[in-house]
């Protein structure tokens, strides 16, 4: 898989269409999980973002993928945005919609129930990347990329002790965020 990732960044077209269907179960099921975590009702499908999020790789401009695991970073920013994305625009049509942040816990890093949910989750992501870019990789990586403690470190670089401690950093400096906006907000 490796192999077709670095041909296909580099262009080779055959190697896409070779790993293509070996992407697309995986890809399937973070769609999958991504959509279970949104409302009851949600008009957007996980075959659709699994879709459109296959739509933006391929019609990304030589996209450079080092491995497996950063290809499915890569896929799994994309799903973000998508959601984030469509989520603005279902909330652009509603009157008074207002964002409610989303509860962490110790269990569970980021967990959003609702479209506004994942709008400030996504808002307190890219302030950690301001303040700490790698713990938003981390988390952005363990829990949009469904990736786990020694996947996100081989695709970062680091230890997968690292990955735990700094996991473990980000969702403390992300519960405060939410709760600091959750104050502003009411």
């Amino acid at each position: 898989m490796t192999r077709l990732l670095v041909a296909w960044g580099e262009g080779d077209q055959d190697a896409l269409e070779k790993l293509t269907p070996l992407v697309h179960k995986e890809l399937y099921r973070l769609a999958r999980m991504y959509m279970a975590r949104e409302r009851v009702g949600h008009t957007l499908q996980a075959t659709a973002l699994v879709n459109e999020a296959y739509l933006r790789l391929i019609e990304g401009t030589r996209v450079k993928v080092r491995d497996r695991a950063h290809f499915f970073a890569l896929s799994a920013k994309l799903m973000r945005r998508i959601l984030v994305d469509f989520a603005r625009s279902r909330r652009s049509q509603k009157r008074g919609g207002g964002v409610q942040p989303v509860p962490l816990d110790d269990s569970v890093a980021v967990v959003p129930q609702r479209s506004a949910d994942l709008i400030a989750l996504n808002e307190a992501l890219k302030k950690l990347a301001v303040f700490d870019e790698r713990k938003a990789e981390i988390v952005e990586l363990r829990f949009f990329g469904g990736l786990t403690a020694e996947e996100t470190a081989d695709a970062l670089n680091i230890t997968a002790k690292s990955v735990y401690h700094e996991f473990e950093l980000a969702k403390l400096w992300l519960l405060r965020e939410l709760n600091r906006e959750r104050g502003h907000s009411g």
